[in-house]
């Protein structure tokens, strides 16, 4: 049986308890692991939170998401190298609230930036209409602990979906 490891994200607002299921998407977890124990996510930020009225749609996006993105950002210096795409189809996991997964643009584009449900949002699962490829994104994990604090992140929204005023991360940790 592989072990479900759990990781504390201490954030300026609250702390997050997310277990991560390494038997369902060995890859992500790996990859997310290989971040938080090369202490790459400390003094990062939440720099994106989507609503339904700020949400800005990509060229082929097809429905709306709400979703608190954070990590590292697109071309930043600690990104590690990119890894495999790991669907719901094959991990049997689904975007259901306060579940962590892999931002991504292509499949297989997916490194140091992640995001949490705020609500149901079953069209980021496999065969969803987020993107026109319907290949999802990649499930790994989900709150257990802390969703008062995911409330409270997500209340902190701005009219538009990348944050002037982000919100660090001030460390994420085994436990």
């Amino acid at each position: 049986m592989i072990h479900n490891p759990k990781v504390k994200i201490h954030t300026d607002i609250g702390d997050l308890i997310v277990t991560l299921y390494a038997d369902k998407a060995p890859v992500t977890v790996s990859n997310f692991l290989n971040y938080v124990q090369q202490k790459r996510f400390n003094d990062s930020t939440i720099f994106r939170i989507v609503t339904e009225s700020n949400a800005e749609q990509p060229e082929d996006a097809n429905t709306k998401i709400q979703v608190i993105q954070a990590g590292l950002p697109p071309e930043h210096p600690l990104l590690l190298p990119s890894i495999l795409h790991e669907s719901t189809k094959d991990s049997g996991l689904s975007h259901i609230h306060g579940t962590i997964s892999m931002a991504r643009f292509e499949p297989g584009s997916a490194d140091g930036s992640f995001f949490f449900c705020i609500g149901d949002q079953l069209e980021l699962d496999y065969g969803g209409k987020r993107y026109s490829d319907g290949l999802g994104f990649a499930a790994f994990g989900r709150i257990t602990d802390g969703m008062d604090a995911l409330t409270s992140i997500f209340e902190q929204a701005e009219p538009q979906e990348y944050l002037k005023n982000e919100i660090t991360i001030k460390s994420i940790a085994l436990i």
